[in-house]
């Protein structure tokens, strides 16, 4: 994802210390890093990585202005007289910088040895093989859905016999001699069925949980919560894990997609608003493709978000190809985070990477797309796969 991609911004001031004086402009967040441009001037005055934060804290200068600071190796960066208001700011700020943590601690843990350019190419075929999985979770969930509804048309069709007999009997006089009542005897009347219980009803499979920062409707403060995709629809909770909203598939009337990490849900209504929530997370280019593939008929993407959405289609006929372009712009983009995914300006570089690959790591990788490949055909046409 290009780190330039900017994901909020937020009109303020900051207190420039050497000049002593609170300056005008916007402070910007992108996946990467923390920016404040001057309205004036438009100098870029703020440019720090989120890896470097220690502490973002809400403070009062003066001890009368709320204000927002954040403890970057040492400095204390101040910014005050925030908009929409200080909480939202705070919020957002502080969820990306703990994913970001997060995600540095889960990199440590593998660091002491230098992982290959052929370990990381595994690593993205090892991906694409679980949202594979994550389709067959689905498709077999959506399965069990078309039995339950079979077993409920069985049983109507049960009990509508059982009415339908009774009927008959009713149907028939008292006095009739020929009445089915007076020939039954206490020996061929059918003894009565016990219903059986039911079972209990099984916890829902959950396809992926993440953090995300909810705003609902047009309120303009935003706090934190957790969106889960479940194969039947999504849910929205908040820090307490309290059910804000769950939203059935069918319920769901169009997603948004404002930017790679920004998503709308709503539901409409006659006569009353629409049920409308706007996500905000760091991990939400995982959730993308899944919301994707339950909503295809619903989901939009925004003109900030058509590169995404572009960058993750390619053709079924060249699928392997495709894997590993994707895969050579990657490298690229983390070898040299200064040149743009695709471009033709490192092709050299990354050509010269990829022959460090080893014989063993050539091997397991051609087996690996052939596994993911075989298992495209397979959902495709499973009956034609021995």
């Amino acid at each position: 994802m290009n780190e330039d991609i900017r994901i909020h911004s937020w009109p303020c001031s900051y207190y420039l210390d050497s000049s002593k004086q609170w300056i005008p402009g916007k402070l910007s967040l992108t996946p990467l890093s923390i920016q404040f441009r001057a309205d004036k001037t438009g100098e870029l005055l703020v440019d720090f990585h989120l890896s470097g934060i220690s502490e973002i804290k809400k403070e009062s200068s003066h001890l009368i202005f709320s204000s927002l600071t954040i403890l970057e190796k040492g400095t204390k960066h101040w910014f005050s007289s925030l908009q929409p208001n200080r909480n939202v700011v705070f919020n957002i700020l502080e969820h990306f910088w703990r994913e970001q943590l997060v995600s540095r601690q889960e990199a440590g843990a593998g660091a002491a040895l230098e992982s290959s350019k052929g370990k990381e190419l595994t690593g993205m075929l090892e991906g694409s093989q679980k949202r594979l999985e994550d389709t067959a979770k689905v498709l077999h969930s959506q399965g069990e859905q078309f039995d339950n509804i079979m077993r409920g048309l069985h049983k109507i069709e049960g009990d509508m016999d059982v009415a339908d007999r009774l009927l008959t009997e009713l149907e028939s006089p008292s006095w009739w001699p020929f009445s089915t009542k007076l020939w039954k005897t206490p020996l061929e009347s059918k003894p009565k069925e016990t219903p059986a219980a039911p079972d209990p009803k099984k916890q829902e499979e959950i396809l992926l949980r993440i953090p995300v920062i909810i705003t609902h409707r047009t309120d303009s403060n935003s706090k934190p919560g957790k969106l889960t995709l479940l194969p039947s629809g999504l849910e929205i909770r908040d820090c307490n894990s309290q059910l804000l909203q769950r939203f059935e598939c069918r319920e769901v009337d169009d997603i948004r997609v404002h930017s790679p990490y920004e998503i709308s849900v709503r539901q409409r209504f006659i006569g009353k608003p629409d049920n409308s929530f706007r996500l905000l997370a760091a991990r939400m280019p995982e959730a993308i493709p899944l919301l994707e593939m339950q909503f295809s008929k619903k989901i939009q993407f925004l003109e900030d978000a058509l590169g995404f959405a572009g960058a993750r289609k390619s053709p079924q006929l060249d699928l392997g190809a495709s894997i590993w372009q994707a895969a050579s712009g990657f490298l690229g983009a983390t070898a040299n985070p200064g040149i743009p995914a695709g471009s033709g300006e490192g092709t050299d570089k990354e050509q010269a990477q990829l022959q460090k690959v080893s014989q063993e790591e050539a091997k397991e990788l051609r087996q690996l797309v052939l596994d993911f490949l075989s298992g495209v055909l397979f959902q495709k046409n499973p009956q034609n796969i021995p």
